[in-house]
């Protein structure tokens, strides 16, 4: 408290001694831990606030724009920051690396919170032990996110209420890695398999997955294989008949979904998935970012069994003469950047609603990538019959898109094709730049041209110079 408010507190207290019962009340709509931390409700709530501060981080700029899938899009002058993550030559100043440091450590500091205050209250244990389990999922979520875009960052795991918790120094990559495991391993034991009602809440397929994700991208193959197993002895989750159904108002109860995120629509308060106000085109009142690469296009070149072009293309991306929503054609001329734009995440006009009101969920994690993450594990374990086991996922995922069995026969060619798939299944849900990032110098570089420098032990962003500033411990 500064010196004059003190002043002014002391003048008050004796203007006010009179009316003692005034001062002793206590403030209204003001929470500590304390009393606020005490009903079923408090909790389910502090909960939900975790999932709410999801809803504006832009994963799309680090998993699309720096892969070879997109570029920046929209008017040139807009969003400069974005150039420079594209180009790879971000400093510490950029504002986008600042937000998505801040919006993804909100998440966390919410979990902390969560994990910190729920265990020791006095309500029903199933619940109480299911919410903390979401917690510890959507931190290591959340640092799993962090640890792929900047390496080593703080591990915060308590509530932010001491200077010594909010000044942490940095992490290795193995310890943020063990602490993701170990959260993913705990909310496993206590979340359900699926839920009668309150869908969207975080699942032990959930966990399993990203757990299985964590082992893919530290090259744990045989690890990654067992937690995928775990996932499949659920029995939640199949493929979807029709791809293209996967990106339309309501696909969130496909039970193709592992994890992702729901939007509403609220006339009051626009709650809907604004990533179709970032990539939609201006004649629909978006602002045409993300724009699809030539790169992107030209990695369909397989046919599908009846000669037609591979329907994830156009379920993907708009191309020039193609259908579009609300029965118009698409036009080159509305992505100034590239000629294409991403599809997935606009749909057919609700009247009466805004774009920003759409619905249309964002899928993190789909049982397409358990079954290629699957694929990929086996091929690279290597061993008797390893391509031929490998290929019958790959071959699954295939099939959904109309395409042939794969004719690979060698680990490496396999390799080759199960990452091909991974980039025309996956497209524009935020996974290729990671993708580049694991499979090493040589993949990284192919791909991401003279532009991209690699440096060991693999690129990582800037940390953002205001964290560098307020954290001493860094």
């Amino acid at each position: 408290m500064k010196k004059y408010d003190i002043i002014l507190s002391l003048t008050l207290l004796g203007l006010l001694s009179s009316c003692s019962g005034f001062l002793d009340e206590k403030l209204k709509g003001q929470y500590s831990a304390e009393n606020y931390y005490t009903t079923e409700e408090a909790a389910t709530q502090a909960v939900n606030g975790i999932y709410n501060s999801l809803y504006s981080i832009k994963l799309w700029v680090f998993g699309d724009v720096a892969s070879d899938d997109a570029v920046k899009g929209g008017n040139a002058g807009d969003q400069g920051d974005i150039n420079f993550i594209n180009d790879f030559t971000a400093s510490s100043d950029n504002g986008v690396i600042s937000t998505f440091w801040q919006d993804t450590y909100e998440t966390i500091s919410r979990a902390n919170n969560v994990i910190a205050y729920v265990p020791s209250m006095s309500i029903d244990a199933t619940l109480r032990d299911r919410l903390v389990g979401e917690a510890k999922f959507l931190r290591a979520f959340s640092y799993f996110n962090l640890v792929n875009v900047f390496g080593k960052v703080p591990l915060k795991l308590l509530p932010q209420t001491t200077q010594a918790n909010i000044n942490v120094g940095l992490s290795e990559v193995s310890a943020i890695y063990t602490q993701i495991e170990k959260d993913l391993t705990e909310a496993i034991a206590v979340l359900p398999a699926s839920y009668s009602s309150e869908k969207g809440r975080v699942t032990k397929g959930a966990a399993y997955g990203l757990l299985a994700k964590a082992d893919l991208y530290q090259q744990k193959y045989a690890e990654c294989l067992t937690n995928i197993n775990a996932l499949e002895s659920l029995k939640q989750y199949r493929l979807a008949g029709n791809y293209a159904d996967l990106f339309k108002a309501g696909a969130e109860d496909s039970s193709e979904i592992i994890f992702g995120i729901r939007y509403v629509n609220d006339t009051k308060a626009s709650l809907g998935n604004l990533m179709t106000v970032w990539f939609a085109p201006s004649t629909e009142g978006g602002y045409y970012f993300d724009a699809p690469t030539q790169s992107y296009v030209d990695a369909f070149t397989e046919k599908d069994t009846t000669g037609a072009d591979d329907p994830r293309l156009d379920a993907s991306i708009g191309r020039d003469g193609k259908p579009w929503f609300n029965k118009t054609t698409f036009s080159s001329s509305w992505s100034e950047a590239t000629g294409y734009l991403v599809r997935k995440y606009d749909e057919d006009a609700v009247p009466g609603l805004a774009i920003a009101q759409s619905t249309v969920p964002y899928h993190y994690m789909r049982y397409a990538d358990i079954l290629l993450m699957k694929a990929e594990a086996i091929n690279e374990l290597g061993g008797t019959d390893a391509v031929a086991k490998a290929a019958v996922p790959l071959n699954q995922v295939r099939k959904r898109a109309g395409l042939a069995p794969t004719t690979a026969s060698t680990q490496v060619t396999l390799r080759a094709v199960i990452r091909n798939e991974r980039r025309k299944e996956l497209g524009f849900e935020f996974h290729r730049f990671f993708d580049l990032m694991r499979w090493g110098k040589e993949a990284a570089e192919t791909a991401l041209g003279s532009d991209f420098k690699w440096t060991e032990p693999r690129f990582y962003f800037p940390l953002p110079q205001e964290e560098l500033d307020a954290n001493k411990a860094l």
